[in-house]
């Protein structure tokens, strides 16, 4: 008797179970990708080379009117890894170089994460929010590797407009906790 209530009790819980503690393992068991996995397939369809107009907020004069940036990324790691780097068009990638920001976007469990090679000397980690219109990526800040003295990044938000156009925008976050805002409008170059 005590077996079989045992049994039932199991029973009648087992549905609050899956939908609570096992859905994102179903549904990834089922073939769903994760809202990780989603937001990374997005991250994903803006592989290639992007050029546009950057504008920083509040203005700054590392940042002046007609700044223009070259984004390329590129695909690794058997499609596990995104890769973004950032320079001034019209300038060669160049391996004896040092100012290319490199960004890395990876999924790690059911997380969307970005950690960012700053040329501040640092590598800010983020984690991506769910994306709820299947246009928008945006990462939160959860910890810093490496010295702050020059400040770090902080947010980061992806837009995508459509196939040949998307917006990038960084927040920075100075020394003393002021926030130096980039927005960059970037279309693809064939």
């Amino acid at each position: 008797m005590r077996k079989s209530r045992v049994l039932l009790t199991f029973a009648a819980l087992m549905p609050a179970l899956l939908v609570c503690c096992g859905h994102r393992a179903l549904a990834q068991a089922a073939g769903q990708p994760s809202d990780a996995q989603k937001s990374f397939d997005q991250m994903k369809s803006l592989a290639g080379e992007w050029e546009g107009a950057v504008t920083a907020e509040p203005p700054s004069p590392m940042v002046p009117d007609g700044t223009r940036a070259h984004i390329t990324m590129r695909i690794t790691s058997r499609g596990n890894a995104l890769v973004h780097e950032m320079q001034s068009p019209g300038t060669p990638l160049d391996p004896a170089k040092y100012d290319h920001p490199v960004t890395m976007f990876y999924v790690d469990g059911d997380q969307l994460n970005l950690v960012h090679y700053c040329d501040a000397g640092n590598r800010p980690h983020m984690i991506a929010r769910p994306a709820a219109d299947g246009k928008t990526v945006e990462f939160d800040f959860v910890d810093l590797s490496g010295g702050n003295q020059f400040g770090h990044m902080y947010h980061a938000v992806f837009k995508i407009i459509d196939a040949n156009h998307h917006t990038e925008d960084w927040t920075f976050m100075m020394p003393g906790d002021k926030p130096m805002h980039g927005h960059m409008d970037l279309r693809r170059v064939n």
